[in-house]
């Protein structure tokens, strides 16, 4: 199956070396270039491809409003890319709906990679970026007593369990270990998580993890996951780095 990719960038040097980069995969192409959101936003609608790479600062409309049309318009999947590394793209970024998060200087076969991963569903962050994203939803807050957060009843008591042990930074086969189960089951138990509370991906997840208090920074690693029908009251680790 070949990956079907716009790049857009308004500097024509940058946006014709990832679309080299990307063009010379046997599992790639680049089906159009733009050099701006808005030339993106109608390439994607022209060409419905399975992927966009998205610059940041670009004229007449910037890739945070090209992200948030393109998913408007399509089941398209967005990388962003930018030389900035600043907390305020990142977060503004994934509430667009990125799948992904990239520095202009990412190395060639990070690139690849990356358009590989975002394009069979998963999202994918720049290492920087990812320590920035956790460190910013695991800040240290003033002791307060932890509530269940009523997004979480929707949630069985295994699904629960399951996002519990996605904020700790675990793979689909780690948390299969750790409950005991099938990947199959696994799959089956994020994609509810997912669903159920609407969120895009993996990453949402976490965050979502967070903002409802069901895993909290200070929580110390020794613990365990609650049973599945607990309310995730004891400690839990934070995610891994």
């Amino acid at each position: 199956m070949t990956i079907r990719v716009v790049v857009a960038d308004d500097q024509e040097l940058v946006r014709s070396g990832f679309a080299m980069i990307l063009d010379a995969q046997p599992d790639i192409e680049v089906v159009a270039e733009a050099g701006d959101g808005a030339e993106a936003v109608e390439a994607v609608r022209r060409h419905t491809p399975d992927v966009a790479l998205l610059d940041i600062r670009m004229p007449r409309m910037d890739g945070i409003e090209a992200c948030r049309a393109i998913h408007a318009v399509s089941g398209c999947r967005t990388v962003m890319l930018t030389t900035f590394d600043s907390d305020a793209y990142v977060y503004e970024a994934l509430h667009a709906g990125a799948a992904g998060f990239l520095l202009k200087d990412v190395r060639r076969d990070d690139l690849v990679h990356a358009v590989r991963v975002v394009a069979r569903g998963d999202s994918l962050l720049a290492p920087s970026v990812a320590r920035r994203l956790v460190e910013q939803y695991t800040r240290p807050a003033p002791a307060r007593p932890r509530r269940a957060d009523p997004r979480l009843d929707v949630l069985t008591g295994r699904e629960r369990q399951t996002l519990l042990l996605l904020a700790r930074g675990l793979s689909n086969a780690e948390i299969a270990a750790e409950l005991v189960v099938s990947d199959h089951t696994v799959k089956t138990h994020v994609g509810n998580v997912l669903a159920k509370l609407g969120l895009r991906d993996r990453i949402q997840a976490v965050i979502c993890a967070y903002e409802t208090g069901l895993i909290a920074a200070g929580d110390e690693p020794s613990g365990a996951a609650p049973p599945p029908g607990g309310g995730g009251s004891g400690p839990v680790p934070p995610p891994r780095r």
